[in-house]
């Protein structure tokens, strides 16, 4: 049976429930989630970067998924070092403790909050992996392993996926050292698509770092990464040729790891989910099918 399980960012992406994709009758939330289960095996939940994950939430997720389903889940803003606004944190979070800050009482609230609200997609099996997508500011150097370090720390025992967004890490002179710091950590080392031409491109290596898992995010080939709208740096319909790029690394990673995931990233109307119906096409038998319907 393949190994490589090709998926989207994003299942409730607002521009995507309007694209039409999802069909009349299932597009209220258990609908669509049933819907996108059918089609794919693997998703990464977005949405956990904005806002803390709540178990409530975990274990429905769980129940309208069939067995074999799996969740990527992204680390919460303020885990990863990223500016996090007091409006994104629950109603009941500590006056005391404002979200802005560094302190130790505040990440542990954090981290505690953020662990309990996944653990019900780790009791059933069906966490693929925790992405820890890092600032573009976090470059290569003392301060960033020991952020690296203390990250470690707190997730053992997790399926951990790390993004740099700093090009730094991944260039020809850093990338030996890069891999060899997070597979001393236990961490894949998460591989990109994205425009090349921009300054802040991070190359398009893919890194085994460790064996369980690969991860492949695909964020479009926009001019406008890193600037302007959301729309602007995501809008991107890759073609079937760009794609095709990446079936020899794709193959590769699955001779490496157990299991590969494959994202796409640019959310923008059904952009993303075309790109991975189009990439599972192309992958052929090598693409794991998705799960059997729920009944």
């Amino acid at each position: 049976m393949s190994n490589i399980l090709v998926g989207t960012c994003s299942w409730t992406d607002p521009a995507l429930v309007r694209s039409g994709w999802y069909p009349r009758g299932q597009r209220d939330a258990a609908g669509r989630l049933r819907y996108y289960a059918e089609r794919f095996p693997v998703v990464e939940v977005d949405s956990t970067y904005y806002a803390l994950p709540r178990e409530r939430n975990s274990r429905l997720w769980v129940e309208r998924t069939p067995d074999g389903f799996t969740f990527d889940v992204k680390a919460f803003s303020l885990l990863t070092g990223h500016p996090t606004s007091r409006v994104t944190l629950p109603a009941d979070w500590p006056a005391g403790l404002p979200a802005d800050n560094r302190s130790e009482e505040a990440l542990a609230e954090a981290w505690a909050r953020f662990s309990a609200g996944i653990e019900p997609l780790r009791h059933a099996g069906r966490l693929g992996s925790v992405l820890f997508q890092f600032p573009p500011w976090l470059r290569p150097g003392e301060r960033a392993e020991e952020f690296l370090a203390a990250t470690a720390r707190r997730t053992r025992g997790w399926p951990v996926a790390v993004e740099f967004r700093h090009p730094d890490w991944w260039r020809a002179e850093n990338a030996g050292a890069t891999r060899a710091l997070l597979a001393d950590h236990g961490m894949t080392a998460v591989a990109v698509d994205m425009n090349q031409s921009l300054p802040s491109a991070l190359p398009p290596c893919a890194p085994v770092t460790r064996s369980r898992l690969a991860v492949v995010r695909f964020h479009g080939r926009s001019a406008a990464w890193g600037r302007g709208s959301k729309e602007d740096r995501f809008r991107y319909a890759y073609s079937d040729d760009e794609l095709a790029e990446w079936l020899p690394r794709l193959r590769g990673l699955a001779e490496r790891a157990e299991e590969v995931h494959v994202l796409f990233n640019n959310c923008c109307a059904d952009a993303a989910v075309r790109a991975a119906e189009a990439m599972t096409r192309l992958l052929g038998a090598d693409a794991y099918a998705a799960p059997a319907v729920m009944r």
